[in-house]
């Protein structure tokens, strides 16, 4: 048996009983009267899990769950409301962020001035956003204009491009080739409405959903030659 309140959740079960309670907590700020709104949140999976990313209105921010104090604020990150943003898995200091601007930018916490990267794949609002669990140059985008984006982001990923040992005893880099490339893999377009949420699977790496307006659940999963070419690089 479930019970809910304002601050915590009550879980009943037959041998025992739980009584969670709220670690933390933000309160809505106020503005010329009037009150802010919340529009997305994500949690940093590194630190312990204690950062939460979240947006206010224009702006976006980090909340520190340890001492309920703002790590950083980031204002106008995109020309209107922020819609979504996600945490690289694989690099701590970097996150992805989308919005009503039709962009995806890609930002370094350490350095806020500007984006690392601006992807425009999409005509109309991006609601979700989210980097592959496994490989993070792998980058779901979901819009409302009803198409789901898979693109590629090698140039910012964690690695980008490996060395590799020559006969001598060397190390080089090789020539740049089409997997290392920034682009779009591949646009999905089985919904009819606005699509609101992409997500990635957490048990098969090449497997993913998204979710439209009008209800509809579609499964999808990476081109087969994207993936060989992300396993044998």
């Amino acid at each position: 048996k479930y019970t809910y309140t304002k601050h915590t959740c009550k879980l009943n079960t037959h041998t025992h009983t739980r009584t969670p309670k709220a670690h933390s907590s933000l309160s809505l700020e106020e503005k010329g009267g009037a009150r802010w709104h919340y529009s997305a949140l994500s949690w940093n999976p590194h630190h312990n899990c204690s950062l939460l990313l979240y947006s206010l209105d224009h702006s976006l921010r980090c909340w520190d769950t340890r001492n309920n104090k703002t790590v950083f604020s980031l204002d106008q990150p995109h020309a209107a409301c922020v819609r979504g943003m996600d945490v690289n898995p694989n690099k701590p200091y970097h996150f992805v962020s989308c919005g009503d601007d039709c962009c995806s930018k890609f930002w370094d916490t350490r350095k806020l001035d500007r984006p690392l990267l601006v992807r425009e794949d999409h005509s109309h609002w991006v609601w979700s956003v989210q980097y592959n669990l496994f490989h993070d140059q792998l980058l779901l985008s979901a819009s409302s204009d009803s198409q789901v984006v898979l693109s590629r982001v090698a140039s910012i990923a964690s690695e980008p491009l490996r060395d590799y040992e020559d006969e001598d005893g060397g190390h080089h880099t090789p020539p740049p080739s089409p997997q290392s490339e920034d682009e779009v893999i591949q646009v999905y377009e089985e919904h009819e409405d606005s699509v609101y949420s992409a997500v990635w699977s957490c048990a098969d790496a090449w497997v993913f959903a998204s979710l439209s307006y009008d209800g509809r659940l579609v499964i999808n999963h990476v081109p087969t030659e994207e993936k060989f070419s992300i396993l044998t690089s």
